[in-house]
C-alpha cells in the first residue's frame, strides 16, 4: 500500500465496533474505537509501544499509571508512552465513546476487527 487516506473523523463517529484496524504500516498503525456506555479498554502497558489516542465523540476517562485520572472530551488527545500502565473508560452511562489511536510500532495484526470487547479478550487469551 502507498498510504491511506480516510476522512478520519467521520471513519472513527461511524465506527461501531470495539476495535477495527484501518491502516498498518511498517513503523505505525490506525485504529478506530467505540467503547459502550461505562466500558473500558481494560488497564494494559505496551513495554515498546507508543499510544496516541484522540476523542471524537463521547467522554472519557484516561487513567495512566493507575493513579492518573484525566476527563477528556471529543477534540481531546492523550500520548502514552511506552511502559505506562491505562486505560480508558466510557464515562457515560448511555452514550457510545468514539475514539482512534495510533500505536507505534503496530500492535495488533493488520486489519484485525473486534466487534465486541469480549471478542478481543477471547483473542487475546489464545495468542498467550
Amino acid at each position: 500500500m502507498t498510504g491511506y487516506v480516510v476522512p478520519l473523523e467521520k471513519k472513527t463517529l461511524g465506527n461501531d465496533y470495539f476495535r477495527d484496524v484501518l491502516f498498518t504500516g511498517k513503523h505505525a498503525q490506525l485504529v478506530v474505537m467505540s467503547l459502550q456506555p461505562g466500558e473500558d479498554i481494560g488497564d494494559e502497558v505496551h513495554p515498546t509501544v507508543d499510544q496516541f489516542f484522540r476523542i471524537e465523540g463521547g467522554e472519557a476517562i484516561f487513567v495512566l499509571d493507575g493513579k492518573n485520572k484525566h476527563s477528556l472530551k471529543a477534540g481531546d488527545a492523550v500520548m502514552v508512552p511506552a511502559g505506562t500502565y491505562h486505560n480508558v473508560i466510557n464515562a457515560s452511562k448511555t452514550a457510545l465513546l468514539k475514539l482512534y489511536t495510533i500505536y507505534s510500532p503496530p500492535n495488533h495484526a493488520d486489519l484485525t476487527v473486534h466487534k465486541t470487547k469480549a471478542e478481543a479478550e477471547a483473542e487475546d487469551q489464545d495468542q498467550h
